[in-house]
């Protein structure tokens, strides 16, 4: 299992899920050989850098933010919805440095999250069973048999668009918008009106002041405040589409995925003797394993002997997302097993997918309360297990979407119908994103306080 030489095409010798079955082969194949002959989307020294920074998270020394669309559309390959992602990446991160005294790695799901698992191949929608909509790289989402055929042309906009995407996050960045003293960084007023303004105005303004204190006495400037480092990730689901983009380094002897700097797993893909396992094991990126409540112990510390059996740090980010529900029960026996595997892993939390919720209709949505429980279970589950949370995986956009209920705009199930724009699963909007960081800021100065 997984012990032949490996190569880039070597997971097609493996069983394999969650693939589009396309109906001109012809034209598939074509489309690849288009990519792969097409420039690399970021380098491997990037990549190196990010392993860089992941093991010093592992660490205790870093935190990783990683957040974005459940799903990207071509649609919103815009200046203003691409700038207001940054942003509230930005703002975030500001707040988790104030509040977890360490800076932020900055993991962006942008620039080429296009494809997404589904539960079940088909869907019936009025009357008809069609196709489910996998996200833009593979069809559409319009209900009808031609929307929601596969199109290989669809990997090809895919490509373009992440290309499109990554150059104008490099400009916004270069030309200085992460800079702090920006007024796009700082645009509150959609939480003045809330309840927890005061709390969260003290922090803004003790950040805002730290920042003019360093500056007064040369410890930092304008300038130094402008430049951060940004990274990108995916899902690394549809394997064609990974294998066109993977390159052989000669100076580094290594292959690499150059389509993002960090690839993740799904829980859905991750299973040993699987195609997708066997892909990844090859690739020098960063990988992120998504761990369900369902996962045992002994087939995750295989699956780190194969992906990791080196032992190298910055390779593995083990992303739970058990439920807030299963965390106390699940979380603690990862723990120990992992641990006494001697893996080196960073462990994230996504509170996102394991909290769920489809309404009467069909509707899909999250409770804010159940994301805040189940990263404050995770945080607290590592401090009572000798471990260390070190990041957290968000759905998130930098609009005033009504995806997800409650938050300090109190959405209720109403309210769900104002804004719904997610093709997949629903997102935290700008004011819940910015509520998640000042809460978990919160969680590890309250915990200092108690220690």
């Amino acid at each position: 299992m997984h012990t032949e030489k490996w190569t880039p095409v070597s997971w097609k010798n493996y069983p394999i899920q969650q693939q589009p079955v396309y109906p001109d082969e012809a034209q598939l194949q074509h489309t690849l050989e288009t990519i792969h002959a097409y420039p690399a989307l970021v380098s491997s020294g990037e990549i190196e850098l990010l392993r860089q920074q992941i093991a010093l998270a592992a660490r205790g020394e870093r935190f990783i933010l990683q957040g974005g669309d459940c799903a990207e559309r071509f649609i919103d390959c815009k200046e203003s919805i691409i700038a207001n992602k940054i942003k509230i990446l930005l703002q975030m991160s500001v707040i988790l440095t104030h509040g977890l005294r360490r800076p932020i790695v900055r993991i962006g799901r942008i620039a080429g999250q296009y494809a997404k698992p589904r539960s079940q191949n088909t869907e019936l929608i009025h009357g008809l069973e069609l196709p489910n909509y996998r996200g833009d790289c593979v069809n559409g989402f319009p209900a009808t048999a031609e929307s929601r055929a596969p199109q290989p042309g669809r990997l090809l906009k895919a490509y373009n668009h992440s290309a499109i995407t990554l150059n104008y996050i490099r400009s916004l960045i270069d030309g200085g918008f992460a800079d702090l003293h920006n007024p796009y960084t700082w645009n509150l007023h959609s939480i003045e009106s809330t309840t927890k303004w005061p709390q969260y105005k003290n922090i803004v303004d003790r950040i805002l002041e730290a920042i003019h204190f360093m500056e007064m006495f040369g410890g930092v400037n304008s300038q130094s405040l402008g430049k951060i480092e940004f990274y990108t990730s995916h899902e690394g689901l549809l394997l064609d589409y990974e294998q066109a983009l993977t390159r052989f380094d000669k100076e580094r002897g290594k292959y690499y995925n150059l389509g993002a700097h960090m690839l993740w797993i799904g829980e859905r893909t991750r299973h040993l003797g699987n195609a997708h396992i066997e892909y990844f094991r090859g690739i020098a990126n960063p990988i992120g394993i998504k761990i369900g409540p369902t996962v045992q112990t002994v087939e995750l510390c295989k699956i780190l002997d194969t992906l990791n059996p080196e032992n190298e740090a910055g390779r593995i980010i083990l992303i739970t997302r058990l439920g807030e529900k299963n965390v106390q029960d699940v979380l603690p026996e990862l723990i120990k097993s992992v641990k006494s595997s001697g893996h080196n892993v960073a462990w994230t939390c996504d509170p996102m997918h394991g909290n769920l919720v489809t309404l009467d209709g069909g509707q899909k949505t999250r409770k804010f309360t159940d994301i805040l429980s189940e990263l404050t279970k995770t945080y607290k589950t590592h401090q009572r297990n000798n471990s260390s949370l070190v990041g957290a995986h968000f759905e998130l956009t930098g609009e005033e979407v009504t995806e997800c209920i409650g938050g300090a705009l109190n959405l209720n199930h109403d309210d769900l119908l104002i804004n719904y724009e997610s093709y997949c699963d629903p997102r935290l909007n700008y004011i819940q994103s910015l509520e998640v960081a000042f809460a978990l800021a919160a969680l590890n100065q309250h915990e200092k306080s108690q220690s």
